[in-house]
């Protein structure tokens, strides 16, 4: 078993399910009292989040790189970044280490394309929606077409992200906002939504959606343990 070392803190209540996760399912695959061997790197997301608002991608881009050398020098021999909007970085990541880096898109679009699906609905943070380096990924190397809510959704699922799943708020009505939302994706044509941001997968469930949901951070994880024990 290889050990995964995760960029993590961004934020830490999305980055608890990912630890309980990589363990669960090592748990479930080797029985008895088997664990992962996990190294997490957590951040101070007010740094982050402040370095995003500012545009500072570079600046945001040696601090993710900073951990994940971190972690390599620890022993990790496999990295993932539990956050969707930093992969913006993840080729700073990748040129920086020498260890596999799994891109948080990749198992996401292999989920999508194994169900069939053309055509899938994001959410996430403003910069996951709005900045091409994360469609661009699931189009040109995965030929996904990927549809964003209007300004006005874009604005509202950003909010609930940072001002309420960032802090662990969990609130009813935002629920039925992104219930909403998703099915405006559906009626402009998604056959599918990613959940992008690992925060959402805390709100919403497939329960609140007419369409499959990809929840991008169990996807993730499950990728890290087949390749932790490949």
């Amino acid at each position: 078993m290889k050990t995964i070392g995760v960029i993590g803190g961004m934020s830490w209540e999305s980055t608890v399910p990912y630890y309980r996760d990589i363990n669960e399912l090592v748990k479930q695959r080797l029985g008895g009292l088997h664990s992962a061997k996990v190294i997490v790197y957590s951040v101070d997301f007010h740094d982050v989040a402040r370095l995003q608002s500012a545009g500072a991608w570079a600046e945001a881009g040696i601090l993710m790189v900073q951990a994940a050398a971190s972690l390599e020098a620890a022993g990790a021999e496999i990295i993932i970044l539990a956050t969707n909007t930093m992969h913006e970085v993840a080729p700073a990541i990748e040129a920086a280490i020498g260890v596999p880096f799994i891109h948080i898109a990749d198992p996401t679009a292999a989920a999508i394309t194994a169900a069939g699906l053309t055509k899938v609905g994001l959410l996430g943070t403003r910069f996951t929606m709005e900045r091409d380096f994360y469609r661009k990924r699931l189009s040109e190397t995965h030929g996904i077409d990927v549809v964003i809510p209007d300004e006005h959704d874009r604005a509202e699922v950003h909010r609930v992200i940072y001002e309420e799943l960032a802090k662990g708020v969990i609130n009813q009505d935002s629920r039925r906002t992104y219930s909403e939302i998703i099915g405006r994706l559906v009626t402009a044509g998604a056959e599918g939504i990613i959940l992008g941001c690992t925060e959402i997968g805390l709100l919403v469930s497939q329960a609140d959606a007419p369409v499959p949901l990809f929840d991008t951070g169990a996807l993730h994880v499950r990728a890290a343990v087949d390749l932790s024990m490949a």
